[in-house]
């Protein structure tokens, strides 16, 4: 069984690709599994760029096939913020509770309607010997005024998704996973897969 490296240190995140490549024929290991430590600054301007230097760094470090991503939610009401600044919009170590507050903080003076908004995830993969492929998914949605749910993490419990009248904190994880922006790009990463007979 191959061996791909996940590459990051989030557990929520951890989790939420082992639902992805269930029935696959990897094994995916963290970068804790492995004892490396190392956080990469994340310096693109893109989440591709950041997903992309991400895979590279650490399947430099680690030898094996890498999986990284990059996400963030953009607000249209904020002009896409926080976007790529996601997890350092309300500083370096704010915890997801200082970024929901920062978030509202921010929206006070926005009207309501302009508080549309997506999350998007760029996943870059790092093979051996080959090109980084990219692959892309978003979930559109609408920042509500309070938190709600405890089941995700980040924004999640801020994203209001009215097809289904929940926050994505209030969704089932089998659920969350089917239409996240993080599961709608690592399904198009399994299939792509399958195409290939997970040869690579």
């Amino acid at each position: 069984m191959a061996k791909l490296l996940i590459a990051t240190h989030n557990l929520g995140k951890l989790k939420e690709f082992a639902e992805f490549f269930m029935g696959t024929p990897f094994e995916l290991v963290s970068l804790s599994d492995l004892g490396i430590d190392l956080d990469v600054d994340e310096t693109g301007t893109t989440y591709a760029e950041n997903a992309t230097l991400k895979a590279t760094t650490y399947a430099g470090l680690s030898g094996l096939s890498t999986l990284a991503d990059d996400s963030g939610l953009e607000v249209d009401g904020l002009g896409g913020e926080p976007g790529v600044r996601s997890a350092r919009y309300a500083g370096e170590d704010a915890s997801d509770d200082d970024r929901i507050a920062f978030l509202l903080q921010k929206l006070n003076n926005v009207a309501r309607e302009q508080w549309t908004a997506r999350f998007r995830c760029v996943i870059a993969l790092a093979w051996p010997d080959s090109p980084i492929e990219l692959y892309e998914g978003q979930c559109e949605g609408i920042i509500t005024d309070r938190p709600r749910g405890a089941k995700g993490f980040g924004y999640d419990p801020l994203f209001y998704l009215p097809e289904l009248g929940k926050t994505m904190a209030e969704l089932p994880f089998d659920e969350k996973n089917r239409i996240s922006h993080r599961g709608r790009a690592a399904m198009k990463v399994v299939e792509e897969l399958k195409e290939r007979k997970w040869h690579w």
